[in-house]
């Protein structure tokens, strides 16, 4: 035999054989049963109390910025029209000067919005990643009662479809609120 062809064949075969295999040894305990739950991240991120502080707290941010970057913008609108009207009747020096201030301007608007997004994405992080730290916690606590055997999550991409009794959120959110109250 072409030694391509055993070079191929072997690891294929090993491949064939292990994937054939595997039913018979994960099924070693027929009475075992998979438990499958469910929890909606997002849903339980927006719905504890916590989450709805941060929210608030991060709008309250995002509002300031957003005026700020709307009176900028209004601002370099107004500098754009009186250059336009403006630029007729100017000599090609003072039309170059205006024109380089004016450039200058939006490239210095447009760093402070994409500095404005980074800084909001990063507040995000801080206040929602002690959340989530909280949440994982009280989901694998869950899970352990209950004995699940795998959460996972729940979002209209990933489960098209799980039985309400397996959805966790609604406890998961309960529990997390009265650990909250329970610390002050």
């Amino acid at each position: 035999m072409n030694k391509k062809i055993k070079k191929i064949m072997i690891p294929g075969f090993l491949l064939i054989s292990s994937v054939l295999g595997m039913p018979y040894l994960s099924v070693a305990d027929e009475d075992a049963k998979m438990a499958i739950g469910t929890v909606d991240m997002q849903k339980a991120l927006q719905t504890v109390e916590s989450g709805k502080k941060a929210r608030s707290q991060l709008e309250k941010e995002f509002n300031t910025k957003k005026n700020h970057l709307q009176t900028e913008e209004a601002s370099i609108k107004k500098m754009t029209e009186e250059f336009k009207k403006q630029s007729l009747v100017m000599n090609d020096e003072a039309r170059g000067k205006k024109q380089a201030e004016l450039q200058e301007r939006i490239i210095k608007f447009q760093e402070l919005t994409a500095r404005s997004q980074g800084e909001l994405q990063q507040k995000e992080r801080d206040l929602t990643q002690p959340i989530l730290g909280k949440l994982r916690a009280i989901i694998a606590e869950i899970a352990q009662k209950k004995k699940y055997t795998l959460v996972i999550e729940k979002n209209e991409n990933t489960v098209l479809f799980s039985l309400e009794k397996d959805d966790l959120t609604d406890e998961v959110i309960s529990l997390f609120d009265h650990q909250e109250k329970s610390k002050k």
